[in-house]
């Protein structure tokens, strides 16, 4: 039975799932991997699935779709736009849309996985495919190694994994080298003396403390990284008080930073650390504030030979223009993960999923920024095709790519 892919993609992204709860996508997953005659686990790393195809003597190849959802309200106004709502790690309702595209990354591996059992007699080795859940946790990946993933499936030679993005559909990005940045998630703790809000004197207010730490941080980029490198310092969140006459006793700020290496990450962090502190001490904190990292991301690193590699064969079956260097993007990703802790290659490419006519009007108009959707707006919404079948035609050719053949 021939998957109906475009009615599958509709399915996941009217039901989307946040992460480490994407229990229904991960029976969908299953039920397709059965039919498949695929051999497969759940609730690898909670909420994870792996499949393996084993076909003969050859290389081993892991394929990777992450396929959680973030806590955004949908706004597309697609016919098959998410009404779904779902219970965040704070135990708050919150409304859950596939802002991130990992619907049509579940939906195109699922594709690509037909393609290559059906197509057996031409290739020979084995293909793993992970279905990995809590990326957006950027915990997905190692509570999958941590529970023995890497070592309940034929360890890898090399990790193959795919982002839609933002790019005309039809498009692949990719490049050698860093491809995405590192990241690291910080909460801090800014500690004050709560009180009345009529007698500030009284108190150590961490309101203005979180203020006065939020607009220092800002000079970390512009005043202390050197503008050819890339760095990124963002305070995504802030948390303080209950009441406007109240001065409350602690502020808590959430922390996303970006770098493309260990060394950058080494000093951005050094920084941080510096004026949290500096300016707790300056407010006259009688409490220390506390720096606690939530997540660290590495970078993603494209192994030079294989990527160069791979987009020869992209060139050859999409045709020349259709591969192109993106630049390393300074979003983050745990994909890496996976080819660390194996110790192999990792080859992580981008493939676009807008409009062609409408990217293209944008981009000579000189509104790209503002007028093409990108991941995690509420507005984001892959068009289903072209993007769908070059999503499938992208992994198989990729999977092929490093896959003995029937005549080896």
């Amino acid at each position: 039975m021939t998957i109906d892919l475009e009615a599958l993609y509709i399915d996941l992204h009217r039901h989307p799932e946040l992460s480490f709860q994407e229990t229904r996508t991960a029976g969908v997953i299953a039920q397709h991997l059965t039919d498949l005659g695929i051999e497969y686990e759940e609730g690898i790393g909670k909420t994870g699935v792996a499949g393996v195809i084993r076909n003969g003597e050859g290389p081993v190849v892991w394929l990777r779709a992450d396929m959680d959802a973030l806590p955004v309200p949908e706004q597309t106004g697609l016919e098959y736009a998410s009404t779904a709502r779902g219970t965040d790690p704070a135990g708050n309702d919150v409304p859950v849309m596939h802002a991130c595209g990992h619907d049509m990354h579940v939906t195109a591996m699922l594709g690509a996985l037909e393609r290559l059992v059906a197509t057996t007699d031409e290739w020979s080795g084995t293909v793993v495919v992970v279905f990995q859940p809590a990326e957006e946790y950027g915990s997905g990946a190692q509570a999958m190694i941590a529970d023995g993933v890497l070592d309940r499936f034929p360890k890898p030679d090399i990790v193959l994994g795919q982002h839609v993005t933002p790019l005309p559909a039809g498009t692949i990005g990719v490049r050698s080298g860093t491809q995405m940045a590192a990241s690291d998630g910080l909460t801090v703790t800014l500690h004050g003396r709560g009180g009345h809000g009529s007698r500030p004197q009284a108190t150590i207010d961490p309101v203005v403390m979180a203020a006065a730490t939020v607009m220092r941080l800002q000079t970390i980029v512009s005043r202390e990284v050197d503008p050819r490198d890339v760095a990124v310092v963002t305070v995504g969140s802030i948390h303080a008080g209950l009441k406007n006459n109240i001065i409350p006793a602690e502020a808590k700020l959430e922390l996303s930073l970006r770098y493309p290496d260990d060394e950058a990450r080494a000093r951005v962090l050094e920084k941080v650390e510096r004026i949290v502190r500096a300016e707790a001490q300056a407010s006259g904190a009688e409490e220390p504030p506390v720096i606690v990292t939530d997540h660290t991301l590495p970078p993603t690193i494209n192994d030079v030979d294989a990527t160069t590699r791979l987009t020869g064969a992209f060139g050859t079956a999409f045709g020349a223009g259709t591969v192109i260097d993106p630049g390393m993007f300074t979003g983050s990703e745990d994909v890496s993960w996976f080819a660390r802790e194996a110790g192999v290659p990792l080859v992580y490419w981008f493939w676009g999923g807008v409009d062609p006519e409408a990217f293209a009007k944008a981009f000579a108009a000189g509104t790209v920024e503002h007028d093409i959707p990108t991941n995690h707006s509420p507005f984001f919404a892959p068009v289903i095709q072209p993007t769908l079948s070059r999503g499938v035609d992208a992994l198989v050719v990729a999977a092929r790519e490093f896959l003995g053949s029937a005549a080896e």
